[in-house]
């Protein structure tokens, strides 16, 4: 199984929104698990209003994420996303440490951006893998590449060259339990969240779909 953390220090990045949008894509191919550390439960909440299966989503405090991984692995599950708290160090560097791989996740904002370097700093310490991705720039501004290779240069951290961009169907489709992709499957929002987990599962090594890994 395969373990991905969604880190970012401010609420309102867009981390479960784009955490919500990775699980379904990944689950195409496989069975998925999100494990929603935050105690806001948003994305169980989602899950809640969902029919479809997959993803499913179990909530579960940072502190006995090991037990809420293995028993994802035990159920079969090929990729697990773990969603985790703003603001909250301890509680990420728990997710860091579980993960194979770390998604740093913020705005292209310059007061976003600034507030990355403690979560780059906690994926560091845990010694995993990670990538920060630009997440709801605006569709009409070019420069949400640009601040990412900045900050990235600025705090020695790799980018991610898919940009996520700010679109209506996100969160009109989380009102419906559901995601972008599910809703317009061939808008360009489903588009760019096809591409962020094609080169996520690349980047992770994922050399194979996850329906074909051992768990």
């Amino acid at each position: 199984m395969r373990t991905f953390a969604e880190i970012a220090r401010n609420g309102g990045a867009g981390k479960t929104t784009l955490t919500l949008h990775l699980a379904v894509e990944a689950a195409k191919t496989g069975r998925v698990i999100i494990i929603d550390t935050d105690p806001q439960a948003s994305a169980a909440l989602w899950a809640d209003g969902r029919q479809a299966a997959q993803p499913s989503v179990v909530t579960c405090p940072a502190a006995r994420l090991p037990q809420a991984l293995q028993a994802a692995r035990q159920s079969g599950a090929q990729v697990a996303f773990i969603d985790t708290a703003p603001s909250v160090e301890t509680a990420a560097l728990t997710a860091a440490k579980a993960a194979d791989f770390c998604l740093i996740v913020s705005r292209p904002g310059i007061l976003d951006l600034q507030s990355i370097a403690v979560n780059l700093q906690i994926a560091k310490l845990a010694g995993k893998p990670l990538a920060l991705v630009m997440n709801a720039a605006p569709t009409r501004d070019g420069q949400a590449v640009a601040a990412g290779e900045e900050a990235g240069r600025d705090y020695g951290a790799e980018l991610c060259p898919i940009v996520i961009h700010q679109r209506a169907v996100f969160s009109h489709a989380l009102a419906r339990s559901q995601c972008a992709q599910e809703v317009e499957p061939t808008s360009k929002a489903a588009g760019e969240v096809a591409a962020l987990w094609a080169w996520l599962a690349q980047r992770a090594r994922l050399t194979s779909s996850p329906a074909r890994l051992s768990a």
